[in-house]
């Protein structure tokens, strides 16, 4: 018999969430996982909110909630919230009742100054970490170090010269065009004398020889080697140093977290500096950073202050022919798939946010992200 559609709408409705969610719906482990984590949290939501005035929307739902973002691509938060209003799954996962109503877009920017203050985003990627490590997941001699460019929201338009009037290009009946044409031949531009007005934390870079100069942050991840899991992430300024001096502050907020220090760190081409591998072994930590091709100079005939360098240098070029180089150089690779994870899946291949501290905080909520799926593939139950 034919179906016919029913134009009297129901007055009650009973739906059970959970028997919609499928039993082997791969949410459903995380949402173990997250749940434990968040429970061993309540000091830290305790101190960041007042016991007094009008309850809030949980700090948990809101972490789960941009953890989601992450987990689905989802572009904005006003977008999440739409997904949240509509999607059963969503709701289930933030344990929201059907008749809950939706929080929107302004929550987050309400709270994200209190999260800041109070380190919860980093707090919760901690807690992954720690959760991780008492799993038996991550090894405790082994590390790699590498950091990736991050593309600013800003266009390149928006950077301009710090003393020129932002009025300046209006032409003479006051007109301001929305997407003006700006022509930049012939006009050296630097981070010295300009800046964008959109994102002045910007600076412009450029990842490697031949490769375009962008406005731009840097992110640097520091994961262990025996399953590539993250355990410590930085968001800095992109300038020539940032990676290596993020390297070394990584490492030292991973010693004093947990209490001990890598054995190794591998690293690409791009920390070959004597300084550096000094800054390593001063730490007890064996550098197994590629070199470039530039040949050590003879620390015969250096001068002083450059022949504990060179020195730093040469040691490591020997280091090059042991086994545990080869190895570390070719596990390295696997924080290139953390930051191919993070910038594909979670959308940080170009930044969302004004401020790199919002960007840092979305950073380290897609690295426990990132973490949380690979320990549930390692540890199914």
């Amino acid at each position: 018999m034919r179906g016919r559609k029913n134009s009297q709408p129901q007055l009650f409705y009973q739906i059970d969430i959970e028997s919609r969610i499928r039993s082997d719906h791969p949410l459903r482990p995380l949402k173990r996982r997250v749940d434990d984590i968040l429970a061993g949290m309540d000091e830290v939501f305790s101190r960041a909110y007042s016991k007094n005035g009008r309850p809030s929307v949980p700090p948990e739902r809101l972490l789960k909630a941009l953890l989601l973002m992450a987990l689905y691509s989802i572009r904005s938060e006003r977008q999440l919230c739409e997904r949240i209003d509509t999607d059963l799954l969503f709701r289930w996962f933030l344990d929201m009742s059907p008749e809950d109503p939706a929080f929107n877009a302004t929550v987050f920017t309400h709270n994200r100054p209190r999260m800041d203050e109070f380190g919860i985003t980093g707090a919760f990627f901690d807690a992954v970490v720690k959760e991780a490590k008492e799993g038996g997941l991550c090894s405790d001699d082994h590390f790699s170090v590498d950091g990736t460019m991050i593309e600013s929201m800003a266009s390149m338009k928006s950077f301009r010269p710090k003393d020129q009037d932002d009025d300046s290009d209006d032409d003479a009946n006051g007109f301001k065009s929305r997407n003006p044409d700006v022509d930049f031949h012939g006009k050296k531009r630097s981070n010295e004398t300009h800046e964008s007005r959109t994102d002045p934390e910007a600076r412009l870079y450029r990842k490697g020889p031949g490769k375009p100069s962008q406005l731009a942050h840097l992110g640097h991840i520091l994961n262990e080697n025996r399953n590539g899991l993250i355990v410590e992430v930085a968001v800095t300024e992109a300038n020539g140093t940032a990676e290596k001096d993020a390297a070394i502050k990584m490492i030292d907020n991973y010693q004093s977290k947990h209490g001990r220090s890598p054995t190794t760190v591998g690293a690409d081409a791009g920390y070959d500096s004597g300084p550096f591998l000094i800054a390593l072994e001063e730490r007890n930590i064996e550098p197994h950073v590629a070199m470039t091709s530039t040949k050590p100079a003879d620390p015969a005939t250096a001068r002083a202050d450059r022949k504990e360098k060179i020195e730093a240098r040469l040691r490591m070029k020997a280091r090059q022919e042991t086994e545990g180089y080869t190895i570390s150089q070719r596990i390295r690779k696997r924080v290139e798939e953390c930051f191919g994870w993070q910038k594909t899946i979670a959308g940080l291949a170009r930044s969302r946010w004004v401020g790199r501290w919002k960007l840092s905080q979305f950073f380290e909520l897609s690295a426990a992200a990132y973490n949380l799926l690979r320990m549930v593939k390692l540890q199914p139950t």
